[in-house]
């Protein structure tokens, strides 16, 4: 795929959740100083229902105020191919990030991202979909993006359908049974997010990636297991994440921060 619209793909950045991530060059209308963009085309058919779901979600994104969310530039439609652009990070992501990363680092990044959440919880909306390659570094902070499985706080809004749900090491047990995402469900996320970030391993070991079934299974039979190498500070944070109650949590992702900031 050489681009959309008036959008020129330079190489692709990889599969996201519902799509693919190009590197772009925008173009002259948006007026913007930045020489690249990041633009995701979703896959599979995009019809009227799911570009009405996706516009609606990105105005949700859009509509949160944090420093820490990531800025959406445009987006649009394109012979049955919805796409959306956004800003450039080449200093990768938490999950793969262009140069290794301290651990107070690390720190720093998840509790921008928690920051960002919180933004999105005031706003009404759960990300769903919290790990570490979508928290994103830039050169001053990191940012959250890829509200690719948001849900509604107010009651009566149901859960996106835009595909399926992904990396499942990072989603609550209790989403998987099919109970509403909270900000409480986005918590734990950004508990396993940092666990991941800080160790380079997850709380469940190695989920199957050729056997998605049997990783749903692994989730919700085992308990999650902390490695021995974090900080002992690091890890009693990570493991009130991760509480069964969702009461023993931290009460807001900006609490969550806030504890992040002091250990960093």
């Amino acid at each position: 795929m050489d681009g959309i619209a008036d959008y020129r793909f330079i190489r692709s950045l990889g599969e996201g959740a519902h799509g693919t991530f190009y590197l772009a060059t925008p173009p002259a209308r948006l007026g913007l100083t930045t020489q690249h963009v990041g633009v995701k085309v979703l896959t599979g058919a995009t019809d009227e229902e799911t570009v009405r779901r996706t516009t609606r979600e990105l105005r949700a994104f859009a509509s949160a105020q944090s420093p820490y969310l990531v800025t959406l530039y445009d987006a649009g439609q394109q012979d049955g191919s919805f796409f959306y652009a956004m800003e450039y990070f080449p200093q990768g992501s938490l999950g793969a990030p262009a140069t290794p990363l301290s651990r107070s680092q690390v720190l720093i990044a998840v509790a921008q991202a928690a920051r960002a959440a919180h933004a999105l919880h005031e706003s009404g909306v759960v990300h769903r979909s919290i790990k570490p390659e979508n928290v994103l570094l830039g050169t001053d902070s990191a940012k959250l993006s890829d509200l690719g499985l948001a849900q509604a706080l107010a009651p009566g809004q149901t859960v996106t359908g835009l595909g399926p749900i992904g990396t499942v090491e990072y989603l609550e047990p209790q989403i998987l049974l099919g109970q509403r995402g909270s900000r409480a469900s986005d918590i734990w996320s950004l508990g396993i997010t940092l666990h991941r970030a800080l160790t380079g391993q997850g709380v469940y070991g190695e989920l199957s990636q050729a056997d998605p079934l049997l990783a749903v299974r692994t989730v919700l039979s085992q308990k999650p297991a902390l490695s021995p190498s974090l900080d002992p500070r690091d890890a009693a944070l990570i493991a009130r994440c991760l509480a069964s109650e969702a009461t023993e949590r931290p009460a807001t992702a900006e609490d969550l921060a806030v504890e992040l900031e002091a250990l960093a």
